[in-house]
């Protein structure tokens, strides 16, 4: 048998309110909140979102909990800041 419907996915409880650019970005963030992130500790891609802004990693020998963006692992300003105190760090060491 054919399919009847479209899949609506994760967007699909909203239905057809609130616009659908609205839906879209919605759609994006959702996304991001719901996928599995790489461990910083362990390697692995097991670090899933517990609640706003704490990620856990759920492989069994690492474990451990993240503080983090709420909607991903690493926030804009989280990486750019890394990159500056990198640079600054080895800027020090010369």
């Amino acid at each position: 048998m054919g399919k009847r419907t479209r899949k609506a996915g994760l967007m699909g409880k909203y239905g057809t309110r609130y616009g659908a650019s609205l839906r879209k970005q919605a759609k994006t963030m959702e996304v991001a909140q719901r996928m599995k992130y790489t461990c910083s500790f362990c390697g692995k891609s097991s670090v899933k979102r517990t609640a706003a802004g704490i990620w856990k990693c759920k492989a069994k020998t690492c474990g451990k909990i993240l503080a983090g963006g709420a909607w991903s692992v690493n926030t804009q300003a989280a990486v750019q800041m890394r990159s500056t105190i990198r640079r600054l760090r080895e800027t020090a060491e010369l």
